[in-house]
């Protein structure tokens, strides 16, 4: 399109939207070079530049170019010019806003999608969430374990590795975070004790830290008594256990309301819906050339549909309803159900200072304390499809083990039972990346770790809208890796 043409479409929107309203609309001429590159392309196409009317979230599109400058026009420049004030460059409720090819859809909002919102829209870009209920899900029903030490297991040696980085990450995501949003996320570098029941128990902590050592992790086995010392309310007969100083814990609620607000704060366009198809176009085919497929937005379930320039599913469980794409490009994740219950107790009183694993009988169960007094009791690890009702067992089995760990837990008050579903892969690794879909990323997958994992997925999510590559600790789970049969 020529430069008139462009001046043209431009002014003759202007002076319409103006007219009819009667106003001395102020125009602001602006160079296509002004508009940046795209992450996905460099803008001189069709690309998303904004709405008109919050409202509906209609999308309208526009022709940019380094060398063609484009008319805008800015209803809250208006109305400050009419007051006598300077308006701001970029408004968030202009009708006719140009955005670069940046503009960011993230369907999903748990610890994941909303972290990934967050920090998106802390770059520059314009980004629209989608979920009914933005950190609920296995976020809220999370124990907020930040244990890459704990949880590291034989023949994991590229989690771990990826575990390390992003415990690395923490102390300044939540400083960040909280900074932002002057509110708490209950980030508490307490430390973690493993304690053994019986002394098949103990065999097995004493085979994982040797495998700790193999990787130079930081962790050291304990005798009964030391146990004590750290946590004197343990059972009689625990045998012994291990430290691991380096594993923390974050309130998980806390931080999903901190990140709810950082969102908001930072522009970011909550829509309280379902994503349940991602919209593709094919483009190219010209002069014999192949048509290319991309993903230009999403639909959501009530049938409205949302235009951006790349889209993020950050869906966990979930990923695999969404329909409108060819197979094999979204991973096979699974949901995997996790009972926790919550215990209530004293804040001035506390039964347990920091967190504890318990081997039991070959079973697992971990106590989180949060500073208020309330003890995290999780979690089973079941394969039950979508199914999340609370069952008796589950519950009594928590409680059981809990016990013979720590007998204190059963005067308790019993303050709530959840049932959350992770998003479990073939290899308990996440999905990361660039799909083999053009404008299509996904970052689910992250099983029992999405809390510890949230800041570095929401980092590398971020690096490679901006053109950058996945960080080496993820290279090994990009969303486009080999997928072999669940």
């Amino acid at each position: 399109m020529s430069l008139g043409a462009v001046l043209a479409v431009s002014l003759v929107a202007v002076l319409a939207v103006s007219l009819g309203a009667g106003l001395a609309v102020p125009l602001r001429v602006v160079s296509g070079r002004d508009l940046g590159t795209s992450a996905v392309g460099p803008i001189g196409r069709a690309a998303p530049i904004g709405r008109v009317g919050s409202a509906n979230r209609r999308r309208v599109t526009a022709t940019a170019h380094p060398r063609f400058p484009v008319l805008v026009w800015s209803l809250t420049a208006a109305r400050s010019a009419a007051r006598g004030r300077r308006g701001r460059r970029w408004p968030s409720n202009s009708v006719l806003r140009i955005h670069p090819m940046q503009d960011v859809l993230v369907a999903g909002g748990g610890v994941i999608g909303l972290s990934i919102a967050w920090k998106a829209a802390a770059s520059g870009m314009k980004v629209v969430l989608c979920d009914p209920s933005p950190g609920r899900g296995a976020t809220w029903a999370a124990a907020g374990m930040l244990a890459p030490v704990t949880e590291a297991h034989i023949g994991e040696e590229a989690i771990v590795a990826m575990n390390l980085a992003a415990a690395d990450r923490w102390p300044s995501f939540a400083a960040e975070l909280e900074t932002a949003t002057g509110q708490s996320v209950g980030y508490r570098q307490c430390g973690t004790v493993v304690v053994a029941v019986d002394a098949s128990d103990m065999a097995v902590i004493d085979r994982i830290l040797a495998f700790h050592a193999t990787l130079g992790l930081a962790s050291r086995r304990l005798t009964a008594s030391q146990c004590r010392e750290l946590v004197p309310l343990l059972a009689p007969g625990v045998r012994g256990g291990a430290s691991a100083p380096a594993d923390h814990q974050v309130d998980n609620r806390l931080l999903a309301a901190a990140l709810e607000k950082a969102v908001v704060a930072h522009g970011v366009d909550v829509v309280p819906a379902c994503v349940s198809e991602i919209c593709v176009s094919e483009t190219g085919g010209r002069s014999g050339a192949a048509k290319r497929a991309r993903a230009t937005g999403v639909r959501l379930a009530d049938g409205r549909t949302i235009d951006a320039g790349a889209v993020v599913v950050a869906t966990g469980c979930w990923t695999p309803k969404l329909s409108g794409l060819p197979e094999g490009i979204l991973p096979p994740v699974r949901p995997v159900k996790g009972h926790v219950l919550r215990l209530r107790g004293s804040a001035s009183e506390p039964l347990i200072d920091r967190n504890v694993r318990c081997m039991v009988h070959g079973s697992y169960v971990y106590l989180v304390p949060r500073a208020d007094g309330t003890i995290v009791v999780g979690a089973t690890v079941e394969e039950m499809g979508y199914d999340t009702r609370i069952q008796a067992g589950a519950v009594y089995r928590l409680l059981r083990d809990a016990q013979s760990a720590v007998p204190g837990i059963v005067e308790l008050e019993l303050a709530e039972s959840y049932a959350g579903l992770r998003p479990g892969s073939f290899d308990n690794g996440p999905y990361v990346g660039w799909t083999h879909l053009e404008r299509l990323a996904v970052a689910t997958g992250h099983y029992r770790n999405g809390i510890l994992l949230g800041p570095v997925t929401a980092d590398a999510v971020c690096g490679l809208l901006g053109g950058e590559s996945l960080p080496d600790f993820l290279e090994p789970f990009r969303a486009d890796r080999r997928v072999e049969a669940l």
